[in-house]
């Protein structure tokens, strides 16, 4: 009976060691996670003209006029934007379509027909 109760307090001896045990994450916390990031593309916005001169444009969107844009341009669109206007400029209402960078303030481009000059 000795053995026996020796036994059985040296198997449950070994199953609490076992069960005293820190289980182990499926992966080493050490090595980073690695998220593969696509870069943000330009999108284009559909705006309505408020004011424009040479140094900005503000500009409300198409489809939500009580939001108002008011975007500055790269060099290549300040020297387009001169140009534009030294003949007239757009003008109070004009359509434009503005591609910039989400979350900038930049015009990277800038489409549509200005106003004939007043």
């Amino acid at each position: 009976m000795k053995k026996f109760s020796l036994l059985a307090f040296a198997c449950a001896a070994g199953m609490l060691a076992l069960a005293a045990t820190p289980a182990r994450a499926q992966m080493d916390p050490a090595a980073p996670i690695v998220v593969k990031q696509m870069p943000p593309k330009a999108v284009w916005l559909k705006a309505i003209v408020i004011h424009a001169d040479s140094n900005s444009i503000v500009v409300s969107e198409q489809g939500n006029e009580r939001m108002i844009h008011t975007f500055t341009y790269t060099p290549e669109v300040h020297e387009k934007m001169r140009a534009i206007i030294e003949q007239g400029g757009y003008q109070y209402g004009d359509r434009v379509k503005i591609r910039y960078m989400p979350g900038e303030t930049v015009a990277l481009r800038i489409h549509g027909k200005p106003s004939p000059a007043l």
